[in-house]
């Protein structure tokens, strides 16, 4: 099965029908206010009626409300929760949608809270002190290797770009890759050539 593909961080039409177009299979919209690539309602509202239905819409929140999430499903067309704050493991799967928990990847230690979330994937970013996510840097992916040992899909995230996915996916065999900061000009705005060649040297390991 081909390593499934999303593009994090969209903040405009333009930007998510170029990765659509370039073959993601999975777009990232942000509700959290304090990220540079955050969105209104009504902005993920207009670019997921832009892109086809076959392309998944996930909701990235950090410790959301109750009512921004619903909002999110009832209004965007959000049909994957992503949510990379404490949310407990109640809270991310009573929504009814399917969801992934993202998990900062520090060391192994760092792995002993997945199997408390039975959510259908986990998201593994790199560790951060002052940062939620999208901090484009790396961590050990043999970690990443180890997690896929509790049977969840794995999405690998931190530090990603054209240049080193295709070791990514080599190594790890990931059910998806997560890229944001790694195809952006600037923070929240997406550099539409890195981001085919991304998409490029992904679909190169099928």
């Amino acid at each position: 099965m081909s390593t499934r593909i999303k593009i994090c961080g969209i903040t405009s039409v333009a930007d998510g029908l170029v990765a659509a177009e370039a073959g993601a299979d999975m777009i990232g919209l942000m509700f959290y206010e304090r990220s540079p690539r955050n969105i209104s309602i009504a902005t993920a509202v207009e670019i997921s009626r832009a892109l086809s239905p076959f392309i998944v819409k996930v909701g990235v929140f950090v410790n959301p409300d109750e009512d921004t999430v619903m909002r999110a499903i009832g209004e965007c067309g959000v049909t994957v929760l992503q949510f990379h704050g404490e949310e407990t493991p109640e809270f991310c799967t009573q929504f009814g949608v399917m969801s992934m928990k993202a998990f900062r990847v520090r060391d192994e230690a760092s792995l002993d809270a997945l199997p408390n979330y039975s959510t259908d994937a986990y998201l593994l970013d790199a560790y951060s002190p002052d940062a939620h996510g999208g901090t484009g840097a790396k961590f050990n992916w043999d970690l990443a290797i180890e997690a896929k040992k509790l049977g969840k899909p794995i999405f690998l995230a931190g530090g990603l770009t054209a240049e080193n996915v295709a070791e990514a996916v080599r190594q790890v065999q990931p059910f998806g890759v997560d890229v944001s900061s790694g195809v952006e000009s600037a923070p929240g705005k997406k550099d539409h050539a890195k981001v085919q060649a991304f998409i490029q040297a992904v679909r190169a390991q099928v």
